[in-house]
């Protein structure tokens, strides 16, 4: 007797869809499995013959022979257990063969026939819905990772034995439902930007940042509220959209990052890795590659605190990701690309010590100084769009608080819907991704705005680069005020809001 049911896996980034056939026949009693497989899926074997054995099913004394198709891809991961088991149930009878029509089974078993939970559900329930399948047996663990998808059945399951009663219509088991907003509703945070006292351009940047997708770096001596600010700034972000949290959870459940307690991702990542990292930690990698830092935080923030700390290799990894939004990774098995399209965020001291340029204070000397701030070259540099200043807040300002996050994200999201409205026929969402040739068509520029970036240009010898990011820039910050166009005003501040390059690198960088 021949049957087959759907099953998944994740290879990398991608979850694939596989096809597991099962065939017994007369003839000398074999268990083989075939279909170029890793070695955590040929052990399913076992795993498998002794769960439906504690539940005392009989495996008859034939040739059983279980295939995974396609068979040029190697299969990986533990997401076949259960669905080999309701295979070889059906073809040995005891389940009927219509039970596993336009449904995927993904999970791990135990040896007593417990259902475990496995990365990547999410992805995998995303792929099968692509192929029309409608129904998901997964672990009860995993199962609200796809409860708010609204046109699929997710049916969560504890043990092998409820699979088999659910199936056969004994005991049916009710999808699992969750509305959106009702993971939404649990987030709470106690930060909030009225936290912060002065600051004003500190904060107006970030404000610019989040409106348009902006990388930003903040140069200040230590206690002037770098690390404070940095991590208020995903409370101002736009919400984010449904779609969003679904690209985002499916990243982190491939992981394996997702939680009983937050099964869905609804606010914005903010990733903070410590200076010790490596290259792979950032950009992903490893002998099986996977994501990395970078990507853990797409649609929020990688912020890389004390910035020259870390080694000038690990951050030099990043100008290809910041630049393109994505990273590719490659080995002789094939290649990955992870997305990346995240806000680049980053805060130094101005030096070893942290008080350049207050020489009474500052006791590094000037060849030290310039050691460290050699270690963020010039191309990372001309990846910000923004760097700004922080000074050491004065006594008078303590209690004189400023905005909340509340006002300053509602204004962010009407920013944001001006520029979604702008390029709702185009394959980009924010100023911060616009290329060169979308640039001429949604920034033109009159001739008194050209002639100052052409004097701007001419005199500070910078890249072009440097000068397409300013542009960007004061996109935002016209948007952010309500204009069509842009103005020599925006362009100045634009520029304003990255002056401060000149102050520690000097004009010859």
């Amino acid at each position: 007797m021949y049957t087959y049911v759907q099953a998944a896996d994740v290879s990398g980034f991608t979850a694939r869809s596989i096809r597991i056939e099962v065939d017994v026949r007369d003839g000398l009693p074999v268990f083989e499995m075939v279909g170029y497989l890793a070695s955590a899926v040929k052990e399913a074997r076992e795993r498998v013959r002794i769960a439906v054995g504690n539940l005392n099913y009989k495996f008859p004394a034939k040739r059983i022979t279980i295939n995974l198709s396609p068979a040029n891809l190697k299969k990986e991961g533990n997401s076949f257990d259960l669905p080999i088991a309701v295979a070889l149930l059906i073809v040995f009878g005891h389940l009927p063969e219509e039970a596993s029509k336009d449904t995927m089974f993904i999970g791990e078993l135990g040896l007593d026939g417990e259902v475990h939970s496995v990365n990547g559900v999410l992805a995998m329930i995303l792929k099968g819905r692509e192929e029309g399948i409608h129904r998901f047996i997964v672990p009860y663990d995993n199962a609200f990772e796809g409860s708010v998808l609204s046109d699929v059945e997710v049916i969560g399951v504890s043990c092998l034995k409820d699979v088999i009663d659910h199936l056969d219509g004994s005991k049916p088991i009710a999808p699992i439902r969750e509305s959106f907003e009702s993971f939404r509703n649990r987030l709470k945070t106690s930060d909030d930007f009225s936290d912060i006292i002065g600051q004003e351009q500190g904060k107006y940047a970030a404000e610019i940042a989040v409106s348009g997708m902006h990388n930003l770096l903040m140069i200040g001596p230590p206690g002037s509220g770098k690390t404070m600010l940095a991590k208020r700034i995903p409370t101002i972000m736009p919400t984010l959209t449904m779609e969003e949290c679904l690209e985002i959870t499916r990243i982190y459940s491939i992981c394996g990052l997702l939680t009983k307690d937050h099964p869905i991702v609804v606010e914005r990542p903010f990733r903070a890795p410590h200076h010790t990292c490596t290259q792979t930690a950032l950009t992903g990698g490893g002998r099986t590659p996977t994501p990395g830092e970078i990507t853990l935080a797409a649609k929020g923030i990688l912020f890389l605190d004390e910035l020259p700390e870390y080694s000038k290799s690990t951050i030099e990894v990043l100008r290809q990701p910041m630049e393109e939004g994505y990273v590719t990774i490659s080995r002789v098995e094939g290649s990955q690309r992870y997305p990346c399209d995240c806000i680049f965020m980053a805060a130094m001291n101005p030096c070893r010590c942290g008080f350049f340029p207050d020489r009474e204070k500052c006791r590094c000397t000037e060849g030290e100084i310039h050691r460290y701030l050699d270690k963020v070259s010039e191309p990372l540099l001309d990846r910000m769009d923004m760097s700004v200043e922080l000074a050491m807040p004065e006594f008078g300002l303590y209690g004189s608080h400023g905005e909340t996050s509340e006002q300053i994200r509602q204004r962010v999201e009407r920013t944001v819907a001006i520029q979604q409205k702008r390029y709702r026929t185009d394959t980009i969402s924010y100023n911060g991704e616009l290329s060169g040739q979308q640039m001429e068509k949604y920034c033109p520029l009159g001739k008194e705005e050209m002639d100052y970036l052409k004097e701007f240009f001419e005199e500070e010898q910078c890249s072009m680069r440097r000068l397409n990011r300013i542009i960007r820039v004061a996109r935002t910050i016209a948007d952010r005020e309500l204009s069509d166009d842009i103005s020599v005003d925006h362009l100045a501040q634009a520029i304003s809001l990255r002056s401060i390059n000149k102050k520690y690198w000097g004009g010859e960088r």
